[in-house]
C-alpha cells in the first residue's frame, strides 16, 4: 500500500510539473514589432520563376501577399481584418446555401448567347457565394501556365474549387503583378465544349457557340466571368500537367489585386488536387509580414513529427476541408468545451474547417468565450489594452522585449494536441507594441482555423487516408 501511494504521489508530481512547464511560452515582442515596420517597405515579389529540384513531388513556391499602399501597420491591419470578415461571410453564406438544399439545376442556368453579343456578368445569375475574393487572400503560389510556360502569382485557396486567371482581351481587368495571360501565345490553350464533364461540374455556367462560359461570384460582390478552358500547369522543374480546367476571365471585378488569379485547393472535382489526381498536398505559410517563401507540394510525404487529425467531409459541402477538432487547451489545460461544438451534425451544420484564405480563427461563441476567459485569467500579469476591430482581448507590450504568455493548443480526435507558437495567437496590430489575441467569435455554427494559426506549420491533406497533418517549423 505504501509503495502504491509513493508511485501515485510521484505520478501526481510529475503531472503537475508537466502542466506548469507547458503553461507559458515566450513571445519575442521586438522581432514581431520590427516586422510590422519592415513590411511597410517590402522588397518586390520575386520576378523569377523558381526552379525546384524535387523529383518525388510536384511543387510551387508560396509567397505572402505584399502589403503595399498603407501608410502604417494599423491601417494595414484594419484593411486585412475588413477583408477577413468578408471572407468569413462568404464561407458561411455558401455553406448555408448548401444546407438549405439548393440543387444543381437551380444553380446552373444554361444560356445560349448570340455569338455577336458581349458576354457580361449580368448574363448569369448565381445564388451561391464562393471562396475567396483575392483581396482576402494573403498567400501567392508561383505557377507556370501555358506552352511555353509563363509564370504567374496566383492566390492559393482551400475554400474554393474553380481555378481561374485574368485573360486577354479584357473587358475589365484589375491590376496584377505579372503581364495578363494571352491565350494566343500558348499552343496548349483550348476552350471546353458545353457538353464536357468539366463544364457540367460548374455551379454557374452558360454556352456561346457551344463553348463553355463560367462565372464565380464572391460574398463581397466581386466576380470573375469568362471562358472555361484547359491549359497546361507547370510546377517549376518538377513537372507539368496538361489539360487542367480553369476559368479564363475577361471581366474580373471587385477586391482583386496583385495576383493573376486563383488556384483552388478545395475538395470538389474542379479543384487542382482533384484534377491532377493528387493523393495528397501540403503547404507551409510563412509569416505574412515576411519576404520569405515556402512551398505548396503535391504527393509528398508528411514530416515524421506531424500531429495528425481526421480529415472529415461534409456531404452537404464537398469543397470545404474539415478537421476532427475536439477541444482547445490554454496553459496546458483543456477547456470545458463540449466536443459536439466542433462536430458536423446530420444537417451539415457545425464542424471546423482549415482555411488558407481566412486570417483569424473563428470559434463558435461558447468556445471563444471559454478560450478568452481562460486566457485572460492566466494572463492577469499582462497589461491590458483597449480592443481593436474584431479583437476584444488586447495587451500593451510597448515597454517589453520578451514576455511570458499562456500557451494555446488545438486538440484533435485521437488525443493529439497541436501546440501553437505565441506568434500564432498574439499578433501586433500596430507598430507601437499593441498585441491582440487572434481569435474571434462567430454566431455561425462553423468554426474556421485561419492562416494566422497555421503560419510556420506545414499543413498536409492526405485524401487517400483521410488525414490532416500539422508539422511545426517545416517551412
Amino acid at each position: 500500500m505504501a509503495s502504491y501511494l509513493f508511485f501515485l504521489l510521484l505520478s501526481l508530481c510529475t503531472t503537475a510539473t508537466t502542466v506548469v512547464a507547458a503553461a507559458t511560452t515566450t513571445l519575442d515582442v521586438v522581432s514581431a514589432v520590427k516586422r510590422t515596420v519592415d513590411i511597410l517597405n517590402p522588397a518586390s515579389l520575386r520576378s523569377e520563376f523558381d526552379q525546384l529540384t524535387k523529383s518525388s513531388s510536384l511543387s510551387f513556391t508560396i509567397h505572402p501577399r505584399s502589403s503595399i499602399h498603407h501608410r502604417d501597420y494599423e491601417s494595414l491591419t484594419l484593411a486585412r481584418l475588413a477583408r477577413d470578415s468578408r471572407r468569413v461571410t462568404s464561407l458561411t453564406t455558401r455553406l448555408n446555401f448548401a444546407i438549405s438544399g439548393t440543387n444543381n439545376s437551380e444553380m446552373k442556368p444554361v444560356v445560349e448567347t448570340d455569338s455577336n453579343s458581349m458576354f457580361n456578368a449580368e448574363d448569369l445569375y448565381s445564388p451561391v457565394t464562393s471562396g475567396i475574393s483575392q483581396g482576402s487572400g494573403e498567400y501567392f503560389a508561383r505557377v507556370g501556365l501555358g506552352t511555353p510556360a509563363q509564370s504567374y502569382y496566383m492566390v492559393i485557396d482551400t475554400g474554393s474549387d474553380v481555378n481561374w486567371l485574368q485573360c486577354q482581351p479584357c473587358s475589365d481587368c484589375y491590376q496584377q503583378t505579372d503581364p495578363i495571360y494571352n491565350p494566343s501565345a500558348s499552343s496548349s490553350y483550348s476552350q471546353l465544349p458545353c457538353e464536357s464533364q468539366q463544364c457540367n461540374s460548374l455551379e454557374v455556367t452558360a454556352c456561346r457557340n457551344d463553348l463553355c462560359l463560367y462565372q464565380v461570384s464572391y460574398g463581397d460582390g466581386s466576380f470573375t466571368v469568362g471562358d472555361f478552358v484547359t491549359e497546361t500547369v507547370s510546377f517549376g522543374s518538377s513537372g507539368s500537367v496538361p489539360t487542367v480546367a480553369m476559368g479564363c476571365g475577361h471581366d474580373n471585378e471587385g477586391l482583386f489585386a496583385g495576383a493573376a488569379g486563383l488556384i483552388a485547393l478545395g475538395g470538389g472535382p474542379l479543384s487542382l488536387p482533384s484534377q491532377i489526381k493528387a493523393t495528397s498536398f501540403s503547404y507551409c505559410l510563412v509569416d505574412r509580414d515576411s519576404d520569405k517563401a515556402s512551398t505548396l507540394e503535391f504527393n509528398s510525404s508528411p514530416p515524421a513529427n506531424s500531429v495528425t487529425a481526421p480529415l472529415l467531409r461534409n456531404p452537404r459541402m464537398k469543397t470545404y476541408l474539415y478537421v476532427g477538432l475536439t477541444g482547445i487547451t490554454v496553459g496546458g489545460r483543456p477547456l470545458a468545451i463540449p466536443p459536439s461544438i466542433f462536430a458536423v451534425d446530420d444537417t451539415g451544420r457545425g464542424g471546423a474547417i482549415v482555411d488558407s484564405g481566412t486570417a483569424v480563427t473563428r470559434l463558435q461563441s461558447q468556445a471563444y468565450n471559454s478560450l478568452r476567459d481562460a486566457f485572460t485569467q492566466q494572463a492577469r500579469n499582462l497589461k491590458p489594452s483597449d480592443g481593436f476591430s474584431l479583437f476584444d482581448t488586447c495587451y500593451d507590450f510597448s515597454s517589453l522585449t520578451r514576455v511570458a504568455v499562456p500557451t494555446v493548443g488545438f486538440t484533435f480526435a485521437g488525443g493529439k494536441t497541436l501546440s501553437l507558437k505565441p506568434e500564432n495567437y498574439l499578433i501586433p496590430v500596430d507598430s507601437n507594441g499593441k498585441f491582440c489575441l487572434a481569435f474571434a467569435p462567430t454566431e455561425s455554427s462553423l468554426s474556421i482555423i485561419g492562416n494566422v494559426q497555421q503560419q510556420g506549420t506545414r499543413v498536409g491533406y492526405d485524401m487517400s487516408k483521410s488525414v490532416v497533418s500539422f508539422s511545426t517549423n517545416n517551412c
